[in-house]
């Protein structure tokens, strides 16, 4: 349970925000003045009724307790979930200044409550009715046809990449981005989306700066391997062949061994498109030592339910996607709340950390890059833009152009005042891209996406 003296941090409530402007709307009600009736319980319930345009203010209620995070129910029409008055009353309730008193919860926040709870549990106990009840012979032959659509796909595209190559990456600029899109759609009728969404990364590559045709072909001869892969897959040893279905776009399911640990959220962050909002939630098992992402996904403008926001701690089991080197998994069974913690991920010098995904590759050569703590380091600008460089050596990491772009790249720069910190993130052959940082010392993470 939440206990009612454990608080998050304003930035823990404000990462639940699905969008920028629910971020700010939501900041603007952090204070007393709109709320009336708040209050919260041990069991981790927050309630209050916040004034808005009409004559009646808006209940709003969070249950933090949820083990799955925090759940929201809100009379205001908003379709945003988390919406500003949800937002609001969390940070109020964070600010530790009496504002949101212990008690009994009210009629209308106590129904609701006990009904999330009580299905809930209704679910949990229906949970062991098999969910493969359906034709497994019918099942089979459905993945047989899907593969036979990914094969022609797959040999189509071969064929698209010789015909680039014999004309030279100079046509690849003058067809434009027509051509790349026209092949991706046939590469979704063919039912291969990992094919697909390389193809349109292709198709952004002619014409974007200097140097250009040599990322072309570098991405062409990443795109053959896969292509060759899934047409020679019953050669590949299980694990590899595993990291190909999964490349190419098949389903799987996480059927790895539970693994239970205490798992602290070192980042959160999503990633959109005109039909999907992903997001990413980086873990890290404090007895395991095991990295983990789960993947949570929502409707193109609509936030992904699963929220579990920088510097919380939750004790789960696991279960790993198939494939060498996959670190995607499923969250299973979860024994208490999600709650803030003061533990840090133990972190490495910026040599081993290219090191790591240099061996990263050797297990799957598509991964664009891996999780990576590093300790004692400082953000310092080079010629091309800003890196990270050990603090006690002479090697360094180039930040990626994402970063580059990024506000938080000044929160990182703000954070360290030229002393080492601790920075969580992302290391690829892009560069390194930050996603975390701790100062030295105590002090709470800060989120820098």
């Amino acid at each position: 349970m939440t206990q009612q003296g454990v608080r998050w941090t304003a930035d823990q409530v404000l990462a639940l925000a699905p969008d920028a402007a629910s971020r700010k709307a939501g900041s603007k009600l952090g204070a007393a003045g709109p709320w009336s009736e708040t209050g919260s319980s041990d069991e981790g319930t927050v309630w209050g009724l916040c004034k808005g345009s009409g004559s009646k203010p808006y209940q709003t209620v969070v249950d933090i307790a949820d083990v799955s995070g925090p759940a929201y129910k809100c009379s205001c029409p908003s379709r945003k979930f988390p919406c500003k008055h949800a937002l609001g009353l969390l940070l109020l309730w964070a600010g530790e200044d009496g504002s949101v008193p212990s008690g009994p919860a009210p009629d209308w926040a106590q129904q609701w409550i006990e009904g999330r709870r009580q299905r809930a549990e209704e679910k949990r106990a229906g949970g062991a009715s098999p969910s493969g009840s359906g034709d497994p012979e019918a099942a089979r032959r459905r993945a047989e046809r899907r593969a036979e659509r990914v094969t022609a796909g797959a040999t189509e595209l071969e064929q698209r990449l010789a015909d680039l190559l014999r004309g030279g990456l100079a046509d690849a600029e003058q067809a434009g981005y027509g051509l790349w899109e026209e092949t991706a759609a046939r590469m979704v009728d063919a039912q291969a989306s990992g094919l697909a969404a390389r193809v349109r990364e292709l198709g952004a590559i002619p014409s974007s700066g200097p140097g250009w045709p040599v990322r072309l072909l570098e991405e062409c001869a990443l795109l053959h391997l896969l292509d060759q892969g899934w047409l020679r897959r019953a050669h590949l040893p299980d694990g590899l062949a595993a990291t190909v279905r999964s490349r190419v776009g098949l389903p799987a399911s996480a059927d790895g061994p539970p693994v239970r640990d205490q798992w602290l959220v070192l980042a959160q962050y999503d990633t959109a498109d005109a039909r999907l909002t992903t997001r990413r939630i980086w873990l890290y098992g404090t007895g395991s030592g095991r990295s983990a992402l789960l993947l949570s996904y929502g409707a193109a403008g609509r936030a992904p339910e699963l929220a579990l926001p920088v510097g919380l701690a939750l004790e789960a089991e696991l279960s790993s996607y198939p494939g060498t080197g996959q670190l995607r998994a499923a969250l299973g069974e979860q024994f208490a709340p999600p709650a803030p913690s003061s533990v840090r991920p133990p972190g490495t010098t910026t040599a081993e950390a290219a090191a790591r995904y240099g061996e990263a590759l050797r297990d799957d050569p598509w991964l664009d890059s891996v999780p990576v703590t590093l300790d004692q380091v400082v953000p310092t600008p080079d010629a091309d833009g800003w890196q990270l460089a050990d603090a006690d050596g002479e090697a360094a990491l180039p930040l990626t152009p994402t970063a580059r772009s990024r506000p938080g790249l000044w929160r990182l720069v703000a954070l360290s005042g030229g002393a080492p910190i601790k920075v969580f993130g992302e290391c690829g052959h892009r560069g390194f891209t930050p996603l975390t940082a701790w100062p030295e010392g105590a002090g709470e993470p800060v989120r820098l996406c």
